[in-house]
């Protein structure tokens, strides 16, 4: 008798269980997802999200984690047990991971919605013939000044962030790739392709503006430019437009040398466990109301065709977010270079630092 009740509640706990965990409640299947932080609309700000719509339109559960860098993104792909059905890697990581065989060409038929990517995103140099990416957004390297701290000066150029009117005011990128890069146009050098050479340059023109900084920063920038705690640095234009929209007194600007390119990608990997589930999802990201929605949530441009028009005012007519064709003819786009010059930039950058 005692076996029975037990049993009973036993069933009537699973059943409750059912109600409250999402992995008793009916899903047809799973998608594993990894994507970078804080990068895809989530409901807040009344806005749309994004893995909730999709997991109610096609009955698919998300599994959701993030990354921080490519480099992340390419140990943990590197690791034997990882499982992945959907990526988002960068221009120069989809590079280096086709010529290392570790993801898949998609089947267009399947992803009708690629058909409204921007013609000009089909076409990039690490997936010539677009056969392996769905571009998911994009931006490019801007400034950000405040204006009551750099005087009658408007600054307009990479050359300000050597400025030495401003020292103990500058910031400068905590990342190897956009430091050197910035470095390099100032050099005359392509930061697309470049020797061990080209980095030595670099690391001189860097070497002469280590003295003038404050710090190297990433996502500590928004305090130090909001806050006014520094006057200039180099970021990502889409966050610079958040960093305005949140300061006043603060002024983006795109310099006049032209800037980095960069696309992030939807892309399935070699090893994917649920091909279908990641196709469905790829689709629905590409689709016309849910690229601008996680493009008005990350501020970066969206590459579908109509997004743009979808968004709102400010961000669809901010040049920060969507820079003219004219400008991006000036830009360039990271490739994945050989490992040893990558290497041997690391290494000089940690020196430059220490």
């Amino acid at each position: 008798m005692k076996k029975t009740i037990a049993l009973i509640l036993t069933i009537a706990l699973a059943a409750v269980s059912c109600a409250v965990f999402t992995s008793c409640s009916g899903y047809e299947g799973e998608i594993n997802v990894y994507n970078w932080g804080d990068y895809i609309a989530d409901g807040s700000d009344d806005n749309l999200d994004t893995i909730a719509k999709f997991e109610e339109e096609y009955n698919i559960k998300v599994n959701y984690t993030t990354y921080e860098t490519n480099e992340e993104l390419y140990s943990i792909l590197s690791s034997s047990n990882s499982q992945y059905d959907v990526i988002f890697p960068s221009d120069y990581m989809v590079e280096k991971l086709i010529k290392e065989d570790r993801l898949q060409k998609l089947n267009r038929d399947n992803i009708p919605n690629s058909k409204n990517v921007v013609e000009k995103f089909k076409k990039m140099s690490y997936d010539p013939n677009y056969e392996y990416t769905v571009p998911y957004s994009w931006n490019v390297t801007g400034l950000v000044y405040n204006k009551n701290m750099v005087g009658d000066k408007k600054p307009d150029s990479w050359t300000y962030l050597w400025d030495k009117d401003f020292r103990g005011k500058i910031l400068q990128f905590n990342n190897s790739r956009d430091a050197y890069a910035i470095a390099m146009q100032l050099c005359g050098v392509n930061p697309e392709t470049y020797t061990k050479s080209d980095i030595d340059k670099a690391t001189k023109k860097l070497k002469e503006q280590k003295p003038l900084l404050k710090k190297y920063v990433m996502d500590q920038v928004f305090n130090e430019m909001e806050k006014n705690q520094s006057a200039i640095a180099p970021y990502y234009a889409g966050d610079v437009f958040t960093m305005m929209d949140n300061n006043e007194d603060l002024v983006g600007v795109l310099p006049k040398e032209g800037s980095n390119l960069f696309v992030d990608n939807m892309c399935i990997p070699k090893n994917a466990q649920n091909v279908s589930g990641a196709e469905k999802f790829i689709d629905f990201m590409t689709r016309v109301d849910v690229s601008a929605a996680n493009s008005e949530y990350i501020t970066y441009a969206s590459p579908v065709k109509g997004a743009r028009e979808k968004s709102y005012k400010e961000l669809r007519e901010s040049e920060l977010v969507y820079p003219s064709d004219e400008y991006l003819e000036k830009c360039y786009t990271f490739r994945d270079v050989d490992k040893d010059v990558y290497t041997y930039m690391q290494e000089q950058f940690v020196k430059l630092m220490s």
